[in-house]
């Protein structure tokens, strides 16, 4: 067991991960950790942005995971407001979860609400499941000619499968091409900016392990049946954990731990300079207020992306840094609308306050439009909205790329074409609209095509370097959730606190076959 009282950590970035280290080293070794943020908030793209007293979630965090390590974590920050059962779990629809003026803006209290997941796909101005089923409600919304024709490409898909070579035929071997081309092609071009043939299949393997039509089906089947113990896929879970006011609350609530046990969090320092001697890093610089401030530690934690991490290193091999200079990234922006109501009818057998639709976030496979998702904050949690009785609060996910036509188009512009195409869709009337506001997220997601297929290269010359730990999203290059983010902060610390120098345990959180949201009955 490694001696680390006395020693300095470096950790850059305080998003989920980068705090998730800081908050471990101050609790379970002697280590002090100084938090270096560029931003002026803190919990990079889990944060809660606020507009007008309406907090915005970046891109929707559910929290589940089947890491008892991060669960853990959070029920130590922020434990579970009860105990209720998923019958009571209605999106703040009574007076059990708000008083007849609203929640109350003093309440702040650190618990976490249970949720219930509803997310479909938004297509042909109908619902579809989410994952996309071979149920009645599908064949009906399709129609005879698309719903034979799916049919036949899912069982040809089971004869004849492709080899998985890209995320094209990484879906067309679950799902069959028909299907493929309904709710995938598109929507997956709108997020990444190209087309699924042209994207690894490990994407897919990450994001949707062991998920197919067949499993989809047969988890609806055997829903009545199953006990203690049965799997079920992440894509498939019913309800999940949600701070009151918004993932950021979590990582807020941390960052004052963290501070309270004698950590430092400094804002507002961009790290442009990773200093290092041999195989070790010796210090990094930062930019803060035009000036440059240098930071000696003893170990090293990065969070911050592959690209810029290189790109402040001295003596980098060509090669490598060619393979890092050149990883794809795709930049997101978020349209926040306040709305009087929506157009779309809430069918389905839940109550929700106001009668509003039940999901969380709506996939929009819609051709016609740029949009991706939608996302509805009042089913997220009550306390997300200043007035949630009277008004509903929406979230437009645009994918982007840093620098292109959307990216720079005026604020104003923007958001006068977003609520165009959320209405020629039949979602709202944008006589409707209340307020409104858009919010742009750099590197939101580490893409896998281009060069990333030589990324290994990258991984070994960092796992080189002994006192420097890769770590989240962007700090591997991985699209992680949120909980796998921590989890590799986690396992980084562990190493640390063991003496340990090999990485392989940090580069391997989130790579086995099963996925780390994969759930059991008994988590209910």
């Amino acid at each position: 067991m490694e001696n680390n009282k006395g020693k300095t950590a470096i950790i850059i970035g305080a998003g989920p991960a980068g705090l998730s280290a800081a908050y471990c080293l101050l609790t379970e070794t002697g280590m002090k950790p100084i938090v270096l943020e560029q931003e002026r908030f803190v919990g990079g793209i889990s944060r809660t942005a606020e507009h007008n007293g309406n907090r915005i979630d970046i891109g929707g965090h559910r929290f589940f995971t089947k890491s008892s390590e991060v669960n853990a974590l959070w029920e130590r920050l922020m434990p579970l407001q009860g105990k209720p059962s998923l019958d009571d779990v209605i999106f703040g629809t009574t007076d059990k979860e708000l008083s007849s003026d609203g929640p109350d803006p003093e309440a702040e209290e650190r618990v976490m609400l249970l949720r219930r997941r509803v997310s479909r796909i938004y297509y042909l101005k109908k619902f579809f499941d989410y994952p996309i089923t071979l149920s009645a409600q599908t064949f009906r919304n399709m129609g005879l000619g698309r719903t034979v024709a799916a049919g036949f490409g899912y069982l040809w898909s089971v004869i004849f499968k492709k080899k998985e070579d890209s995320l094209a035929n990484f879906y067309i071997n679950r799902f069959g091409r028909p299907l493929y081309e309904m709710f995938f092609e598109d929507y997956t071009e709108k997020v990444w900016g190209r087309n699924p043939r042209d994207i690894a299949a490990d994407w897919g393997a990450q994001r949707v392990k062991g998920l197919s039509l067949m499993k989809a089906v047969w988890t609806v089947i055997t829903k009545p049946f199953r006990r203690g113990g049965t799997k079920v896929e992440t894509s498939l879970i019913e309800q999940f954990k949600y701070p009151k006011r918004g993932p950021g609350q979590l990582y807020e609530v941390m960052a004052c731990e963290i501070e309270r046990l004698g950590g430092k969090i400094i804002k507002g320092a961009k790290v442009t300079k990773i200093i290092t001697e041999g195989n070790r890093v010796t210090k990094v610089v930062t930019e803060q207020n035009g000036s440059e401030l240098e930071f000696p530690g003893d170990v090293f934690f990065s969070s911050m992306p592959v690209k810029d991490l290189i790109a402040g290193m001295e003596g980098v091999p060509e090669d490598v840094k060619r393979v890092a200079l050149e990883l794809p990234y795709r930049d997101f922006m978020t349209v926040g609308l306040l709305v009087k109501k929506l157009k779309i009818e809430n069918k389905t057998k839940l109550r929700t306050l106001g009668n509003i639709v039940p999901d969380c976030w709506i996939y929009i496979q819609e051709r016609e439009v740029k949009l991706g998702r939608l996302q509805i904050f009042n089913n997220w949690s009550p306390y997300m909205l200043r007035d949630p009785q009277n008004t509903v609060w929406i979230g437009l996910e645009y994918f982007c790329n840093e620098g292109d036509e959307y990216w720079n188009m005026e604020d104003g512009k923007f958001i006068e074409f977003a609520i165009r195409e959320l209405a020629t869709i039949g979602i709202i009337d944008p006589a409707d609209v209340l307020d409104s506001v858009r919010i742009r997220v750099k590197k939101a997601s580490p893409a896998y095509f281009g060069s990333y297929r030589e990324f290994g290269r990258v991984r070994e010359y960092l796992s080189g370097i002994d006192n420097l730990w890769c770590i989240g999203r962007n700090g591997q290059h991985k699209y992680n959730n949120m909980d796998h983010s921590m989890l590799t902060a986690l396992t980084a610390v562990r190493c640390v606190k063991a003496g340990i120098t090999d990485k392989s345990a940090v580069w391997e959180v989130n790579t086995e076959k099963e996925y780390h949201e994969v759930k059991t009955e008994n988590d209910k």
